[in-house]
């Protein structure tokens, strides 16, 4: 893939974020999510690559687009095949309600090389490079938490993890206080935090819990752009699920999943922010445009660009309170 194309991408996730700022905080995240999904959909029109989304929106017949197995981009005849892992909006509650963490997000890979996970829950364990190596998905939250304190040459009462708040993890969060460790809870967005155990100003070291799978395939191509860790399980909850996973691939639903078995090769990462969060600020209106904040990485490199854009609805009237999808969809 041309090292070229990650900075092309962005101008996808942008797009996206812009619609679903256009609804921040009115509480329709339905609303929202299907105005990031638009614009996502038809910015991908542009961008010069043979696609095909592996992780999106869902089936043909759940999503009009984006779905999985749709085809995007331009297909010109020399452009690149690559498997595409979306999520127009992560954190579509975020969003709805005006709290931080809300993003757009994209990874890109070759073909074949991100897992094509369905939309089940996940068992997960991320942390940042300094941890690499160490976590075993298999161990109790206490092995892991001592497990990442001495990599990281600290007491364990120095860490934080952070933990979706849900009532599956009553148990789990009793263990890790209990542990010593502080606990950050999140109401939503898992992609966002696992990308935080990778930087060092977030203050998260750790990320434990059962969340979706495909936002799990999204996290493993941020960790492995820059050089974080990861171990999954797949949790199917009855045969239907099971057989789901069958029929995409996953021949043993219970292995235990590695960093590059959920995105391997050369991958690209980007992200755009929507609301405000730990790494990202969100889309920030201002008169006649608007000023974005996105992240772009390539494991092939290690590279990490910060982005911040102007966008002028005079040259971009589609983007404009006007013209954008959002205001179409309301």
């Amino acid at each position: 893939m041309d090292r070229n194309l990650a900075l092309e991408v962005i101008r996808v996730t942008e797009a996206a974020a812009l619609a679903a700022a256009r609804l921040m905080g009115r509480g329709e995240k339905d609303m929202a999510d299907q105005a990031a999904v638009t614009a996502m959909r038809q910015a991908f029109e542009s961008i010069k690559i043979c696609g095909r989304i592996v992780i999106g929106e869902g089936e043909r017949d759940k999503a009009p687009m984006l779905y999985i197995g749709e085809e995007v981009g331009s297909h010109d005849q020399n452009d690149p095949w690559v498997d595409i892992a979306v999520d127009p909006l992560e954190g579509t509650n975020l969003c709805a309600y005006g709290r931080p963490g809300a993003l757009a997000v994209i990874a890109i890979a070759n073909q074949g090389d991100l897992l094509h996970a369905p939309d089940i829950y996940m068992q997960k364990i991320a942390v940042g490079p300094k941890a690499k190596g160490v976590i075993n998905v298999n161990r109790s939250p206490t092995e892991n938490l001592q497990a990442v304190a001495d990599a990281k040459g600290v007491y364990v009462e120095d860490l934080t993890a952070v933990i979706l708040e849900r009532d599956r993890h009553k148990s789990l969060i009793d263990e890790v206080r209990k542990a010593g460790a502080r606990v950050q809870l999140i109401s939503d967005g898992d992609v966002s935090a696992a990308i935080s155990t990778c930087i060092e100003k977030s203050g998260i070291d750790i990320l434990f819990g059962i969340g979706g799978a495909p936002e799990g395939v999204l996290a493993a191509a941020a960790l492995r752009c820059v050089g974080g860790d990861m171990q999954v399980r797949l949790v199917p909850e009855n045969a239907e699920e099971e057989e789901r996973c069958l029929k995409m691939g996953i021949k043993d639903v219970h292995k235990v999943l590695h960093l590059e078995d959920l995105a391997r090769g050369n991958v690209m990462f980007a992200a755009t922010g929507v609301t405000n969060g730990d790494i990202l600020k969100g889309v920030r209106f201002v008169k006649g445009g608007a000023n974005t904040h996105s992240i772009v990485m390539r494991s092939s490199s290690g590279t990490i660009r910060f982005i911040n854009t102007e966008h002028h609805f005079d040259r971009k009237p589609y983007l404009s309170p006007q013209e954008s999808v959002a205001k179409k969809i309301v």
